[in-house]
């Protein structure tokens, strides 16, 4: 547990929790002990330590504290329930855990970020570059998440790149009230820290919270997704806050909804700067900070190498016409946990992101569908395959196609095509999935049918369940 020194710091403030206040010096100072404690335990370099945290101040010492060591950190939504974090634990091989969540405790023997941290008795080396640094989750289209590795030096090109995109500097104020387990909320952390600039965190997201510390912390760059944004556009006293501290809203995850933007910005004044990234390559496009446009993510950031190839053959495409997005980067993941599933990420060094886009002969990339067969939900990406093999568990379902359907802001909504061999009612289905995975993965919607679409080779005809029964949720 992280000490409260309150007003007796020195320096500037560079983390804020509550009421707690730390300096960089005093973060740093931390992390040295709780690496002390890592190393007692036995944490060497090279080792994999699992982190599933709650958003406080002590994940971020954390998760210095394992790079301390030249360890990397397999970072576990909190969100997750047994059968997730165990996979989790099994394909990273991790043989060390952090944290605060009783899932993590159940399955390792978990250092609580609760315990006192005591003073350091050595000094640490900086890691290996080409060493794992992070493992972050992202779904695949065949089962349970995959993880994805990040090396030091491929994530420290990601940090550039954020900090260049965003023009983050020590003036700025950001803050995180999402879990920062994902991609994007460890990478805000790091940047602002990298640079200096100061992070409020939140013990969770609440809009007016995030909307009061605007105006009282003066914050300067607000991250947003999708279901966020319409939050804020819909949200009934928003002029009442005083936004006018903001250089712009950041809008990821999703491509921008033009009408929810631009309602923001009548009420409020605050600008949008669309950018895309992904937990493979975590920055890849930015708006100019001076001329952002809604209708496109931006343009690749300097560094990132951005191709559209045809759909059909793989070649590619004209300038302007759609195809899968295709990215070269020294930021680019070192690969997938299990191994077997990196080869197919790669298209001759080319990382495919499964996006259909087009880029336009002045650099403009714009996303024009989803991946194949992920659904996005809130910004997360939810594999059809790990709900499919959670409902084929049920004794009463013979056969089963998991597939999304428009869900405005929030991205698509999880429905379930099920062909049954006994009685069961939706709801049981529905029980069935919430109850073994995590609650941004719920069904929406269960369909009975009399038998699954395939083709000959076993492989789920998700299009012809779209167009039969694709009609928006809230219809």
């Amino acid at each position: 547990m992280l000490p409260d020194r309150g007003t007796q710091m020195t320096g500037p403030t560079v983390l804020a929790f509550g009421d707690r206040e730390y300096t960089r010096a005093e973060l740093d100072t931390a992390a040295d002990g709780l690496a002390e404690v890592l190393a007692r335990r036995g944490v060497e370099s090279g080792q994999r330590v699992a982190l599933m945290s709650s958003n406080r101040p002590e994940f971020v010492t954390a998760v210095l504290a394992v790079w301390r060591l030249g360890a990397a950190v397999v970072l576990l939504s909190p969100a997750w329930k047994r059968a997730e974090v165990a996979h989790a634990l099994e394909i990273t091989g991790a043989r060390h855990a952090l944290g605060d969540h009783p899932v993590l405790a159940e399955l390792m023997d978990m250092i609580s970020l609760d315990d006192p941290i005591p003073a350091a008795a050595r000094t640490f080396t900086e890691p290996d570059p080409g060493a794992d640094a992070v493992l972050v989750f992202s779904s695949g289209t065949t089962g349970m998440p995959k993880a994805v590795r990040h090396t030091h030096a491929s994530f420290a090109v990601a940090v550039r790149h954020w900090r260049d995109a965003l023009r983050l500097g020590p003036g700025d104020r950001i803050q995180v009230a999402t879990p920062p387990s994902h991609i994007l909320g460890i990478l805000n952390i790091v940047t602002a820290l990298e640079c200096g600039a100061r992070v409020r965190l939140h013990q969770r997201f609440d809009l007016e919270r995030v909307l009061r510390t605007i105006e009282s912390d003066k914050i300067t760059i607000e991250m947003a997704v999708a279901p966020i944004a319409l939050a804020m556009a819909q949200y009934p006293g928003l002029e009442s806050f005083d936004l006018s501290s903001l250089r712009y809203i950041m809008w990821g995850a999703t491509p921008v909804t033009a009408s929810v933007a631009e309602t923001v910005t009548r009420r409020t004044g605050a600008t949008w700067l669309p950018a895309y990234g992904a937990s493979e390559l975590p920055v890849i496009a930015c708006n100019p900070i001076e001329s952002p446009r809604l209708d496109s993510v931006g343009k690749a950031v300097p560094g990132v190498q951005v191709r559209v190839v045809s759909l059909d053959d793989g070649k590619p495409v004209a300038p302007g016409a759609d195809g899968e997005v295709q990215l070269r980067a020294e930021s680019v993941m070192a690969g997938y946990l299990p191994d077997s599933a990196t080869a197919g990420a790669f298209d001759d060094g080319w990382y495919r992101t499964g996006d259909v886009g087009n880029l336009d002969a002045d650099g403009w990339l714009r996303l024009t569908d989803r991946s194949k067969e992920m659904i996005k939900v809130r910004g997360f990406q939810v594999a059809p395959a790990e709900i499919e093999t959670v409902l084929h568990g049920h004794d009463a379902v013979a056969d089963c196609a998991v597939f999304g359907v428009p869900d405005g802001a929030n991205g698509e909504a999880i429905v379930a095509a099920v062909a049954t061999s006994a009685p069961v009612t939706a709801e049981e289905l529905m029980t069935t999935v919430q109850e073994r995975l995590a609650g941004y993965k719920r069904l929406r919607r269960v369909l009975f049918v009399d038998e699954i679409p395939r083709l000959p080779s076993g492989k789920v005809l998700r299009r012809v369940l779209k167009e039969q029964y694709g009609r928006p949720a809230d219809e």
